[in-house]
């Protein structure tokens, strides 16, 4: 459990953004999103200044950026909503390209798409510079409650465990000439959601039972104490100090 643990948005490297301590990073980016969140939706300039100092961050962490845009695929389902916006708001409406559009849902679909892409690509950069086993100790460095650490822990490492037993039953089926193409096939479906939960349970069982025989009482020991100077605080908060003056102009 405290082995080193990878994710498919981590990108390995050496730059100084991988090198900075995990709850630096955390709450780096949780003070840029605070800045970006605030910022009046009018302030157009001060999106676009947020935007460039993010691609300063790409380039310090040696992120490239077909990497990053990949990555930003992620908020699809909100871009979908802010499109919509304009079409369904009420208030004053203009005319654009022969369509009718609330000129409130224009606004609120550029606040929806300017702050939803600017903090989604943030929180993408710190996972790629980030190990998820780093943003734990992070977050435990930065005093979250145990028990919801521990929690996120759990559900980070089993997630894997649980796909990687779909992926065995799956290709348990097909090895044996099963392919779903339609709704006669619910049922066999339905089965392995079953076979699956049932061992993932007895396997949370007998995890549970080996850590409480090696003296598990509530709580994970701590093996790395991460700790941070002034100059990585300060390297680290240089994001949200230029956004935050950003915000001031705007």
């Amino acid at each position: 459990m405290g082995a080193g643990h990878a994710h498919r948005l981590y990108r390995h490297g050496h730059s100084p953004v991988h090198a900075l301590p995990p709850h630096t990073k955390l709450a780096a980016v949780l003070a840029f999103v605070v800045v970006v969140v605030s910022t009046p939706r009018e302030a157009i300039w001060a999106f676009a200044a947020y935007a460039g100092l993010l691609a300063l961050v790409a380039y310090a962490a040696r992120v490239p950026a077909a990497f990053l845009l990949k990555r930003l695929l992620i908020e699809v389902p909100f871009v979908a909503f802010a499109v919509l916006l304009p079409f369904v708001a009420e208030g004053k409406r203009i005319d654009v390209l022969g369509a009718s559009l609330s000129v409130s849902g224009l606004w609120g679909a550029w606040n929806v798409l300017a702050k939803g892409t600017l903090g989604v690509a943030a929180s993408v950069l710190l996972a790629s510079t980030t190990e998820l086993r780093e943003l734990l100790l992070g977050l435990q460095r930065l005093r979250l409650p145990p028990l919801l650490v521990q929690i996120a822990s759990f559900m980070i490492r089993y997630g894997d465990v649980v796909t990687d037993e779909m992926r065995r039953m799956r290709i348990a089926r097909e090895s044996r000439g099963f392919e779903a193409r339609g709704v006669r096939h619910w049922g066999v479906l339905a089965k392995s959601a079953g076979a699956l939960f049932i061992r993932s349970y007895e396997r949370g069982e007998r995890v549970h039972l080996a850590m409480v025989s090696r003296g598990y009482s509530g709580s994970m020991p701590v093996i790395d104490e991460v700790t941070a100077s002034r100059a990585q605080w300060s390297y680290a908060f240089a994001l949200p100090s230029a956004a935050l003056v950003i915000r001031v102009l705007g």
